[in-house]
C-alpha cells in the first residue's frame, strides 16, 4: 500500500457520451464508460484516480477497483483539492450533524454511504456502540480513518464510544476482491486509550471468542441494550440481522404505535395484530406498546423468534404477545383456512429481490403475501405493508398491491406513505441504492 494512502494512482479517461450517471449527480463509473486508465508507478487497486472526461474535462476524485464492475467510485467533485483526512473529517462532522438534526442519536445510523459522501461505507450507532460495514474496497482502505475521526467527533459531543465491530460479510465483498470481515474492530481500554491499543485489545478477545465459540453466550459484548419509540431491545451485534437492527424502520413502527393507540384509546377493544417477518419483534412490540390486545409475531429464524420473545420480556409484553416460527408463506395460507381475522395486519418482508433481473420474481412474491394479508384484515382494519428493494420502485410496488387489492376483493384507502428515517438519507439523482425503503399503512374496506 502507498504510504500516502491518499496519493492519486491513476487518471482515468471517460470515453465520449459516458459518464451520465456521475454528471447528473451520482458516484458510480462502470468499467464500459472508461476509455482508459494512465496508471502511475505504484498502482494498487482501492487507490485514489483523478476522473476526466474525454476531452480532459476535470471530473473529479474516486477510488478506482479493476476487480469491480464499479470501476471508480467518485469521493470528491470538480474542487482540485486532492482528498485527504480533513476532507473526510468535514463529511463526517457533516454527516453527524445531520442526525443531531432530524433523529434520536441515542442508536441511528450516523454513516450511509453514498448519501453521505462514504461510498460503500456503512455506521451504526447503538448507545457506545458502532458497527460498521465496509463494502468497497478503497473506503475499506480509510476504515481506521474513517472510525478514528467519527470516535472524536462524537466524544465533542460528550458521547464515549467503547467498542467498535465490523459486519463486512456482504456478498458484495467478493466482487470487490475482498474476503468477509466480521469481529471486534477496537475496545477501548482501560488505559492508554490509544487507537492502535483498542485495536490489539480487539483482537485479543476475538481470539477468545474463537476458543470459546461452541459455549453458550461465548461473546457477552456483543450484546446491547437500546431503547427506541419507548420500546427497549436487546440487540446483538455479532449474530443479528445486518449490524444488528433495522434502523431504517424506526419511525415507520412509530406510526404504528401512534395509530394503535389512537385506535385503542378511541374505543377499540380486543385489538388483534398479526406482524409477519417479525424479526426481533419490532413492529409487534410498538402495537403492543400502543394498546393491542393480542399481538402475534411470525418468522422463520428460531434466533429471531427467541430475541422478540426476549424483548418483550424487557418491555413487560410478553402476556399480550406470541411469536411463532414459521414460514409466513405457509403460515398466511393456514390462517386464511382456520377464517382468522385481525384488526392490522403488518408485513415487512425481507427484499426479494436484489437485482433487476430477479424483480419478476420478488413482484410474484410480495403479490402473494400482500393478496393473503388484505384476505386476513377485518373489514375496516389496517394493512401495513413495506418493501425494502431498491428495484420494487415505489410505482412498480403500489401496482403489486393494487392488484392484490383486487385479488382479494378489498377497496384500500391509503393513510400514509413513508420512507426510510431520516439518518438513511436518500441521495436525489442518484442510482446507488439509498432510496429503497417504501412503506404505507391502507384501511381495507369490503363492499
Amino acid at each position: 500500500m502507498s504510504e500516502n494512502i491518499f496519493e492519486i494512482l491513476a487518471s482515468v479517461t471517460l470515453k465520449k457520451g459516458e459518464g451520465r450517471t456521475i454528471k447528473s449527480g451520482g458516484d458510480w463509473i462502470y468499467d464500459n464508460e472508461i476509455d482508459f486508465v494512465e496508471k502511475s508507478l505504484h498502482f494498487e487497486n482501492g487507490g485514489m484516480v483523478r476522473v476526466n472526461d474525454f476531452d480532459g474535462y476535470f471530473m473529479g476524485y474516486g477510488f478506482i477497483n479493476l476487480n469491480s464492475k464499479i470501476r471508480v467510485r467518485m469521493m470528491k467533485r470538480y474542487d482540485e483539492t486532492p482528498v485527504d483526512s480533513e476532507y473526510i473529517k468535514n463529511l463526517l462532522t457533516s454527516a453527524w450533524q445531520l442526525r443531531k438534526a432530524v433523529t434520536d442519536i441515542s442508536c441511528c445510523r450516523i454513516v450511509f454511504g453514498e448519501a453521505d459522501g462514504i461510498p460503500g461505507f456503512v455506521a451504526d450507532k447503538y448507545e457506545d456502540v458502532i458497527v460498521f460495514e465496509s463494502l468497497a474496497l478503497g473506503t475499506d482502505r480509510l476504515k481506521d480513518i474513517i472510525l478514528e475521526e467519527l470516535a472524536d467527533i462524537l466524544s465533542m459531543d460528550g458521547i464515549k464510544i467503547n467498542r467498535i465491530f465490523e459486519r463486512s460479510n456482504a456478498p458484495v465483498r467478493k466482487k470487490e476482491g475482498m474476503a468477509p470481515s466480521t469481529g471486534w474492530y477496537w475496545l477501548r481500554p482501560d488505559t492508554n486509550p490509544s487507537w492502535d491499543a483498542g485495536k490489539q485489545m480487539a483482537a485479543e478477545h476475538e481470539d477468545y471468542v474463537r476458543t470459546n465459540g461452541d459455549s453458550e453466550d461465548f461473546d457477552p459484548l456483543s450484546h446491547v441494550i437500546i431503547k427506541e419509540n419507548g420500546v427497549r431491545y436487546d440487540v446483538d451485534v455479532r449474530d443479528g440481522q445486518k449490524t444488528g437492527f433495522f434502523l431504517d424502520q424506526k419511525y415507520n413502527r412509530l406510526s404504528v404505535q401512534n395509530l394503535v393507540r389512537r385506535l385503542t384509546d378511541n374505543g377499540l377493544r380486543g385489538m388483534s395484530v398479526l406482524d409477519c417477518f417479525t424479526h426481533m419483534g419490532t413492529f409487534a412490540l410498538n402495537a403492543a406498546l400502543g394498546g393491542a390486545d393480542f399481538v402475534t409475531g411470525v418468522d422463520i429464524s428460531e434466533l429471531a423468534i427467541r430475541q422478540a420473545r426476549k424483548n418483550a420480556e424487557l418491555n413487560n409484553l410478553s402476556d399480550r404477545t406470541e411469536f411463532v416460527t414459521a414460514d409466513v408463506l405457509d403460515y398466511l395460507p393456514s390462517l386464511i383456512d382456520m377464517g382468522r381475522s385481525y384488526d392490522m395486519v403488518i408485513l415487512d418482508p425481507p427484499a426479494f429481490t436484489k437485482s433487476r433481473t430477479a424483480t419478476r420474481h420478488a413482484i410474484n412474491g410480495y403479490r402473494e403475501i400482500n393478496t393473503r394479508g388484505m384476505k386476513l384484515v377485518k373489514t375496516g382494519g389496517y394493512l401495513v405493508t413495506a418493501s425494502c428493494s431498491h428495484f420494487m420502485t415505489r410505482d412498480l410496488f403500489e401496482k403489486v398491491i393494487y392488484e392484490s387489492a383486487r385479488a382479494s376483493h378489498v377497496t384500500l384507502q391509503r393513510l400514509e406513505f413513508r420512507q426510510q428515517a431520516p439518518d438513511h438519507p436518500v441521495k436525489v439523482c442518484a442510482d446507488e441504492n439509498s432510496d429503497y425503503l417504501k412503506f404505507y399503512i391502507f384501511r381495507v374496506l369490503r363492499a
